[in-house]
This record gives structure tokens, C-alpha cells and sequence, in this order.
């Protein structure tokens, strides 16, 4: 738990921000001060950007709900955020009256997207799904599927939310375990780190080509690919092209994705009513 140590010890009134009993930021009451003819004022520019910066250190970034293999709930996870506006009440009862002389930072409960309720209630009925297939003897190029399948399961679509394959996926990097592999670039075959994702993102744009579902953004390969017909995939890459879609519905789809002894499968699931 960080804490917040209010000192009066001296004339500059330094506040000192710890963790684990080290300091890891200080800053003094005259930093925040300005001065309107005889009134003094709070900097609130200054006030936000410390808020912030306490914010970094306690935040907890919540964790969707989400389906196992076996099909089995994963419990969501509540995240923590800096309440800024009690901190905003306290620090001012510190600017102007010099109390308290020692505080926590006050938390807020950040809630996830999607919980094990709503998760439950919109994978009950399969309104899409697609199937292709690869050789999963070409390591490199699985993993690539694996890694872009993973990013998408379970992912939650809102009625009049758009689903952005490059957002969610994110940059394809070694650090995220993405190899080298084939792609295909102006029409000629080349390697390059996360090479086999767009079998991912036309498996996906097959899954999603029903009714309630807007294609927004789609882009063919510049030849022909082998995992699905001419004219049928969505070609992917981070500083260029996206595949994006919108849900339509009045309710929110669920994407359930996977990459298995050669077969990259998705469903489009949602509620029965």
C-alpha cells in the first residue's frame, strides 16, 4: 500500500510519496500555489498531473471474464484506481489547513468490461463461426496463429461497438513471442515477424460476414491465399491495413477462438433472446 506523508517539519511543507518505505515521489505545497492579489489558489493544472502520477503507481488493471478451453468461467478480476475526488478533499484540507499529517491515497473499484454474468448469458447461442486449416508443422508459422487467436477469445463485441483486429491484437513483436514467417507483401512471398496471423483475421471476417454485423474496414491480399476462397480474406498488418467490424445488435456478440492440430476455429456466440 503506498502512503502519502504529509510533513510539517518545514517551512516548504514537502509531501513524499512511499512505498515499501521508500521514497518514490516528493513534492512541496508551493509548487501547487498561485496567487490571485491577495487570495491563494490551487494550481489545478499542477494538482491534476500529481494525481496521475499517483495514479500510476497504485493502479490495478482490472481482468475481463473469460472462457477456459474446457468451456468453464474464468472469474473477472476488479481493478484499484487513485479516487481522485476524495484525494482532491483531502489534499485540499492539506493546502489550506495543514491536515491531516499522514494519509493513504483513497482507491476506487475499476470494473471490468465483462463479468461472469454477462459472460454466461451471451454464449449461449451460435449466430457465426468459420473454420480453416493449417500445417502445424511449420512451428513458427502456428505459434503466429496461436498468439492472434489467444488475443481474441473471449473478447466481448458491445451493441454499436466497433471490434478493431490490429486494437485488440496489437503490435505483433518477439517480446510478445511472435516468430518470423511467411507473408506476402506487394504481391510477393517474404518473411517477417508475425507471418500467418491474417489465416486469424479472414477466419474471422468469415465468421462475422452474417446478418446484424457491419464489415467496416477489409482489405484483400494483393494474391491469392490458400486457407480460404478468392475474395474472402482480410489481410492484417500493423502499419497498415485493419480488418474492423460493427455490432449491430441489440445485444453483445462473443468471439471464441482457437488453433488446434491444424485448425483455426471461430464462433460468433450470443444470447438466445
Amino acid at each position: 500500500m503506498l502512503t502519502v506523508l504529509l510533513s510539517f517539519l518545514l517551512a516548504s511543507v514537502p509531501l513524499s510519496v512511499v512505498d515499501d518505505g521508500e521514497t518514490v515521489d516528493k513534492f512541496v505545497k508551493e509548487d501547487f500555489e498561485l496567487t490571485l492579489v491577495d487570495q491563494l489558489l490551487i494550481d489545478h493544472t499542477k494538482l491534476d498531473i500529481q494525481m496521475e502520477v499517483l495514479n500510476e503507481k497504485i493502479y490495478q488493471e482490472p481482468v475481463d471474464a473469460k472462457l477456459a478451453d474446457d468451456g468453464d468461467i474464468i472469474q473477472e478480476k476488479p481493478g484499484v484506481a487513485l479516487d481522485r475526488v476524495q484525494f482532491r478533499k483531502q489534499f485540499y484540507d492539506y493546502f489550506y489547513n495543514g491536515q491531516p499529517t499522514e494519509l493513504s491515497p483513497p482507491e476506487r473499484v475499476v470494473y471490468p468490461r465483462v463479468d461472469s454474468e454477462l459472460l454466461s448469458e451471451i454464449r449461449t447461442k451460435t449466430i457465426g463461426s468459420y473454420q480453416t486449416s493449417f500445417r502445424p508443422n511449420n512451428k513458427e508459422r502456428t505459434r503466429n496463429i496461436e498468439l492472434a487467436a489467444e488475443a481474441i477469445d473471449s473478447h466481448v463485441v458491445f451493441p454499436g461497438e466497433s471490434f478493431s483486429f490490429n486494437g485488440v491484437v496489437g503490435k505483433r513483436t518477439k517480446e510478445k513471442g511472435y516468430k518470423r514467417a511467411p507473408v506476402i507483401v506487394r504481391g510477393e512471398l517474404t518473411e517477417g515477424i508475425g507471418g500467418g496471423i491474417c489465416q486469424v483475421s479472414s477466419t474471422l471476417y468469415n465468421a462475422v460476414d452474417i446478418n446484424g454485423i457491419e464489415i467496416v474496414e477489409r482489405y484483400s491480399h494483393s494474391r491469392s491465399v490458400p486457407y480460404v476462397p478468392p475474395g474472402r480474406d482480410a489481410t492484417v498488418s500493423w502499419h497498415g491495413p485493419d480488418f474492423v467490424f460493427k455490432n449491430k445488435h441489440n445485444r453483445p456478440v462473443l468471439i471464441r477462438a482457437s488453433a488446434k492440430n491444424g485448425n483455426m476455429t471461430i464462433q460468433i456466440l450470443s444470447s438466445k433472446s
